[in-house]
């Protein structure tokens, strides 16, 4: 099969020779769109393909990734990010895809983070949608973490991309706090939100519960607690993006929030470490007697 691989790119000449050398086994013809950047992510692009457009770099990233596929020629694109590569595995694994039934292929993703692959935490499988028909697949234009659209089938890939994602916490504050959180915020108003003081609280608990217990970040330790922690700061600065785009409303009592919001912690990581107790305990009769001993302290 023949596949044209699509790079956005804008000053990332420090990871792009890498990216695009991962994929030259499989690459049919490469696209790199250069988003006006000031370094050298255009010479380095010029070594592996003629194909290099300028573009505005603007904050809607998929509408410059919409028109790089717009210029592929082959059956099928594969899309990629700079910091992304194509692991020999993978590669592989494509050429061995002859026909293909579906019309998208998702993929999944090792997520490196300072400098560590996140095994659980909620970044592992990962699966994304990469590689798909040619005029089949386009990225909505509403948000800057929006996936790619398919019209028909889809399956999954084994083998994964590897993800070289925040190199360290600068980079992860800049990207996820100040850049992130504003169309996060944006786009809960407009699908109907209302501010509610609780969700101060409600919101950073509940995304830290989800990514230290249930998806398992207390495997990936430290790594695991940091990251989970500085998700749930993540969702709380979503919030307070709301509530300043809201114009400050005011909602009931602080105390009281502050006080609701320390028994559902307390209550909720109550919870969790008796199930993590329970999944690791192999006898039925202890199984049971944690789960009871559960339900009566909680």
């Amino acid at each position: 099969m023949k596949v044209s691989v699509v790079v956005s790119a804008f000053n990332e000449e420090k990871k792009l020779d890498e990216c695009l050398k991962s994929v030259k086994e499989i690459a049919s013809e490469i696209i790199v769109i250069n988003n006006s950047s000031t370094d050298k992510t255009f010479d380095i692009a010029k070594k592996y393909t003629d194909k290099v457009f300028k573009r505005e770099n603007l904050m809607m990233l998929n509408t410059n990734k919409n028109f790089g596929f717009s210029k592929a020629t082959s059956e099928w694109i594969l899309n990629l990010d700079a910091d992304e590569r194509v692991t020999d595995e993978l590669s592989e694994e494509i050429k061995r895809l002859e026909n293909p039934a579906p019309d998208g292929l998702l993929i999944p993703r090792k997520n490196i983070i300072f400098g560590k692959w996140i095994e659980h935490t909620g970044w592992y499988p990962d699966y994304h949608l990469r590689l798909f028909r040619n005029g089949k697949g386009r990225f909505e234009e509403k948000h800057v973490h929006e996936k790619i659209k398919i019209e028909g089938l889809t399956d999954k890939l084994n083998n994964p991309i590897m993800h070289f994602n925040y190199e360290n916490l600068t980079q992860f504050l800049d990207k996820m706090i100040k850049n992130y959180t504003v169309s996060e915020a944006e786009n809960l108003i407009k699908s109907g939100y209302k501010f509610q003081g609780s969700d101060i609280f409600k919101m950073p608990i509940s995304e830290f519960v989800t990514r230290f217990f249930l998806q398992k970040g207390y495997k990936d330790g430290m790594y695991g607690l940091s990251l989970s922690l500085l998700m749930a700061f993540y969702h709380l600065v979503v919030i307070l993006r709301v509530w300043e785009m809201l114009k400050y409303p005011e909602d009931g009592d602080t105390l009281a929030l502050l006080k609701e919001g320390g028994e559902t912690l307390k209550k909720e990581v109550g919870y969790w470490k008796y199930q993590i107790k329970i999944e690791e305990e192999n006898g039925l009769l202890k199984k049971n007697a944690l789960k009871f001993k559960r339900k009566v302290r909680l």
